[in-house]
């Protein structure tokens, strides 16, 4: 009886944790440098996989706490929704908030792509009517201070999450050859926001000098050992939070905001770049 109330206890205060948790939202914080000759600092804030996550009072807490970082340029890596949502008014409430900050800039993820073409349509409206720039499979160039960066957005491909069943066997990869149709060689110094960064080598051999991803939600459940599980229902992924490398090119991963985490609080990420 003892260790069922004592079971019972745990349970209780675990259900307690994972409530408090859910409330968190930190900002966390990197630094790298690009083989640029500008001899200045970008700040750059990443944010993703919002899905149905909001904050209360037009996302106050979220927008105040990536203002005092007074960044350069913003980057949505992609779930900025999730596909069930159909009214985009709040989101649109957050993207004229961001922009007020400064530029923001984003790509697609595996979510937007699984959605009916109108739906999608008045999400786009949302966004690029409250001053955002959305690239689906697109290019635009940032400019402030003398620094020239050129930002790269792929909507990568539905059949990479899910194959034609809707199942998780089997998927299809993402090459280097893709972007290089999609883009042509990127120009550097480039930027890639690419939702999904199991294709970091793919990115890395293309030629993107620093590339911006998120989509694992950092293994759903944090553990000494790691993320315990990708959305494609596989264990411990390779790539979950923080700064990764491969040979001289770089991925930042976002833990992200939205979706059911143990050991793992909402995250705003925060990178400055010595270019």
């Amino acid at each position: 009886m003892k260790i069922l109330i004592c079971c019972i206890v745990v349970f209780i205060l675990f259900l307690v944790y994972v409530w408090i948790e859910s409330r968190l939202l930190i900002v966390r914080k990197y630094k790298t440098t690009l083989d640029s000759k500008y001899g200045k600092t970008l700040k750059i804030v990443q944010i993703s996989d919002l899905h149905n996550k909001t904050y209360p009072n037009d996302w106050n807490c979220l927008c105040t706490k990536i203002n005092r970082l007074s960044p350069d340029i913003i980057i949505i890596s992609g779930d900025l929704v999730s596909r069930s949502q159909k009214n985009f008014e709040y989101t649109g409430i957050l993207i004229n908030r961001l922009c007020k900050i400064c530029p923001v800039f984003y790509a697609r993820g595996n979510h937007e792509l699984d959605m009916p073409p109108k739906r999608m349509a008045r999400l786009r409206d949302a966004v690029t009517s409250n001053g955002a720039i959305l690239l689906e499979n697109g290019k635009s160039t940032f400019e402030k201070n003398g620094i020239s960066l050129n930002i790269y957005g792929a909507d990568l491909k539905r059949s990479i999450y899910r194959n034609s069943d809707g199942g998780f066997s089997n998927l299809e990869s993402y090459t280097a050859q893709e972007l290089e149709e999609i883009f042509e060689k990127p120009q550097s110094p480039s930027l890639l926001i690419a939702h999904n960064p199991f294709f970091f080598s793919e990115y890395a051999k293309w030629g993107a000098d620093i590339t911006f991803s998120g989509h694992v939600h950092a293994g759903i459940i944090n553990t000494p050992f790691g993320g315990i599980l990708s959305p494609e229902r596989k264990f411990f992924p390779k790539y979950i939070k923080g700064i990764y490398e491969h040979e001289d090119k770089k991925m930042i991963v976002s833990a992200g905001i939205g979706k059911l985490r143990v050991f793992n609080p909402s995250e705003i990420l925060y990178l400055e770049i010595e270019m």
